[in-house]
């Protein structure tokens, strides 16, 4: 069973409106909701796939009507709550909540634009060579489910399970965000770009039969065929 964040190729949610007018940001606050999200994941208590995770796990209703960038703060609403960095009354009341002494690690103004450019590498060594070489046919596991952690996270989508594709390209060997997610370790695993048709994914649906797709997916979710 998957959580309702993934929505990927299901049929009735219409299609996705683009940008209006060249803005980045629709609403001023959604820059902030950013910013707030980039300066408290600096702090060190999570990394970027517990941050996603935490987006997936919020009350399907709430996932549901939320705009994107509600769930990015509710999401680390609940982060910092969990990690001890604010309590839920200093959430509902601040103004009344004591001052917080400043936290050893902060991402100051000056700093963001170095920080960011510098980016974040998830490349790691590994001792094996990679098991599938640029052609090769390959199949998706058939289920969704991550296999470390009952209703973890995992960046394989349902709508690409159980399906053949062919390996287009290598990026090296990668955090594995199953793992990393829940504080299991990197355990880093091979990366590989697979391409579908799209009659593959989406079968007599298909509006062009000869569109293909590029999905990114780790060792541990493909098998030979």
């Amino acid at each position: 069973m998957t959580r309702i964040h993934d929505m990927g190729g299901r049929f009735g949610d219409g299609a996705i409106a683009g940008r209006s007018g060249g803005r980045v940001f629709e609403e001023r606050w959604h820059a902030r909701a950013l910013a707030l999200t980039l300066a408290a994941g600096a702090l060190g208590h999570w990394n970027i796939d517990m941050s996603r995770h935490s987006r997936e796990c919020l009350p399907p209703k709430d996932y549901q009507r939320f705009s994107y960038y509600e769930k990015w703060l509710a999401a680390l609403a609940d982060l910092l709550v969990r990690h001890g960095l604010v309590t839920c009354g200093e959430l509902s009341d601040p103004e009344r909540s004591p001052a917080c002494p400043a936290h050893q690690k902060i991402l100051r103004p000056a700093h963001v634009a170095t920080v960011l450019g510098r980016g974040l590498t998830y490349t790691r060594p590994v001792s094996g060579a990679a098991k599938f070489a640029n052609g090769a046919m390959v199949r998706t596991r058939r289920h969704t489910a991550n296999p470390l952690v009952i209703g973890g996270h995992t960046r394989l989508p349902a709508y690409a399970c159980g399906r053949r594709g062919r390996i287009v390209g290598c990026h090296g060997a990668q955090v594995l965000p199953d793992s990393n997610a829940h504080g299991l370790g990197e355990a880093p695993e091979w990366l590989y770009s697979v391409e579908f048709a799209a009659a593959e994914l989406w079968g007599p649906d298909t509006e062009n039969p000869d569109d293909t797709m590029v999905l990114d997916a780790f060792e541990s979710y493909l098998e030979a065929v």
